[in-house]
């Protein structure tokens, strides 16, 4: 039954994205399909035609499974895209499972190419996203639950439950890129300058930098 379950809310947050306005970032499709040749020497924006294909490649499994959890966030993000998923590949559409350790946070971040709409499988999730302007929106979600994150604006997950949560994430995008903010600025190589960090952040420099050996490479 759980299978089943996860099967109908990853078909129904595909619908959902199909059916975002057609603001995405991806060109619009000048053929049936086309599926990512990955092994192709050709550099464009996204992937060029693979020649021969197959219904493997309109194919993917890896949502079946809960994510190891057992990281500084206590969450993992499945991706079901372009990168990992060919069939994809220009139809301006892809696909998450994540899953959340009680306590477990998506920290926040963004995504440039895309908006997300996601529809939770288990638990109890305050959600949130913030405007230019500075307004917050948040809400707490549960089982059957779907709420939409705008492209491009600041967001995050964080399981507010005494057990696991995971929700599926549609996309209106075949990659929607993710920049998760504190890695970004305290993890980029090579480094923000720390003076800058210090400013912006209106700390001392040392505490931009001992912030900064959180975010260094293990």
């Amino acid at each position: 039954m759980a299978r089943i379950q996860l099967y109908v809310a990853a078909a129904c947050a595909v619908v959902l994205a199909l059916a975002a306005p057609a603001l995405a970032g991806d060109p619009d499709m000048l053929q049936d399909v086309c599926v990512a040749d990955y092994a192709s020497p050709v550099k464009l924006n996204g992937f060029p035609c693979k020649a021969n294909i197959s219904a493997d490649d309109f194919f993917f499994d890896g949502l079946r499974k809960p994510g190891n959890t057992s990281n500084a966030a206590g969450s993992l993000v499945t991706a079901a895209n372009v990168e990992k998923f060919p069939g994809v590949n220009t139809l301006g559409v892809s696909i998450a499972r994540i899953d959340y350790a009680p306590g477990g946070q998506n920290p926040p971040h963004t995504h440039p190419r895309a908006t997300e709409i996601i529809f939770v499988l288990e638990g109890t999730l305050e959600v949130g996203f913030i405007t230019t302007a500075n307004k917050l929106f948040t809400k707490t979600l549960t089982m059957g639950d779907v709420f939409v994150f705008p492209r491009g604006l600041v967001h995050f997950q964080q399981n507010r439950g005494y057990g696991p949560a995971a929700v599926v994430a549609g996309f209106n995008s075949q990659l929607q890129g993710t920049q998760q903010i504190a890695m970004t600025l305290f993890g980029a190589t090579p480094p923000v300058p720390t003076d800058i960090l210090a400013k912006a952040f209106q700390i001392g420099n040392g505490e931009v930098e001992h912030i900064k050996a959180n975010f260094a490479p293990k």
